[in-house]
């Protein structure tokens, strides 16, 4: 059996006239969390709503599972995926605990399943289901209100969650603790995730992989170390670049180590660099090894760096 997920094969779409897509094929993976990263108008959004049909691909063809999302009756795809928007849609004149259950409802899920359903999931993102079942929707937060989002796209266990700039709208605390939320969700439901953004800072703390879009056209896909030492072109190296503060490569990796250190991997091709290697030239190190073993300048081991975890510190900073 494939561990594809979803697979877009010579897929193109246009508006009118307009070409917005000329050709996507694509691969995505069971159980990943794949972001699709690009500025305005590069298809992203697009390409995600052509995997539950909200956009028809003009040509080629979507498939789930390994079978075509247009065999596929449009209640059974959109059923089987949650969705996730940046513009919060909870249905204003139903309680939370009413939107959380919209789907299960729908499948005529037992009432008192989804009543303990309910109270799981708030207790799940640390909402207390006495104080916040039954409230309306215009009582939350901003945050409040996408983690009920969140909540009710995966209420129904679907093995695919689209979300489209889920957190474009809040603000950075929220945003924050709301990432967070989802990659320990998906640590523990092993779901497929298609997160779509315009930033590459939240692609990197979040990505798996990462596919990179400009003007219609998936331009890299990798991991993000994978990307960032062999950006395919000028505009992925740019647009990669900018994401990072100034100032990281002025880090030492001594910083780096006391939040994302391990233990030695024997089976990993290692580097030996002294603790005060800039980043930057960790990075080259790293290009042509797998991890690096940090030193002192008494030759003491401080512990060991994969490219990974470096981006994983870099994305929380």
């Amino acid at each position: 059996m494939s561990n594809t997920a979803i697979e877009f094969k010579g897929v193109a779409k246009s508006f009118g006239d307009v070409k917005v897509i000329p050709e996507l094929d694509l691969k995505i993976q069971k159980g990943e969390l794949f972001v699709l990263v690009g500025t305005s108008g590069s298809g992203k959004t697009t390409s995600l709503k052509m995997i539950n049909r909200l956009e028809e691909p003009t040509t080629g063809d979507i498939l789930i599972d390994e079978r075509k999302a247009k065999d596929y009756s449009l209640q059974q795809l959109r059923w089987s995926m949650g969705y996730v928007l940046q513009q919060i849609a909870l249905f204003p004149t139903m309680t939370v605990a009413q939107n959380i259950a919209v789907i299960p409802e729908m499948k005529k899920t037992d009432k008192k399943a989804i009543q303990r359903l309910v109270d799981q999931l708030l207790d799940k993102v640390g909402l207390d289901p006495v104080k916040y079942r039954n409230r309306m929707p215009s009582e939350l937060s901003g945050g409040e209100q996408q983690r009920i989002g969140i909540l009710r796209a995966i209420a129904a266990k679907p093995e695919i969650v689209l979300m489209d700039e889920p957190f474009g709208a809040l603000d950075p605390l929220s945003r924050t603790t709301l990432q967070k939320l989802i990659l320990e969700l998906h640590e523990e439901l092993h779901n497929t995730i298609i997160f779509v953004t315009h930033d590459m800072q939240e692609a990197i703390k979040l990505g798996d992989r990462i596919g990179i879009m400009s003007q219609g056209r998936l331009l890299q896909v990798g991991k993000p170390e994978e990307i960032a030492q062999n950006p395919v072109n000028e505009f992925v190296r740019d647009f990669f670049g900018s994401s990072m503060k100034k100032s990281i490569y002025q880090l030492s990796l001594a910083e780096v180590l006391q939040v994302q250190g391990s233990q030695i991997e024997q089976s990993l091709k290692t580097a030996v660099v002294e603790q005060d290697t800039s980043l930057q030239k960790a990075f080259e190190v790293l290009s042509q090894n797998e991890q690096i073993k940090v030193i002192d300048k008494s030759k003491k081991v401080l512990g060991y760096l994969t490219s990974r975890q470096i981006f994983l510190y870099l994305s929380r900073m």
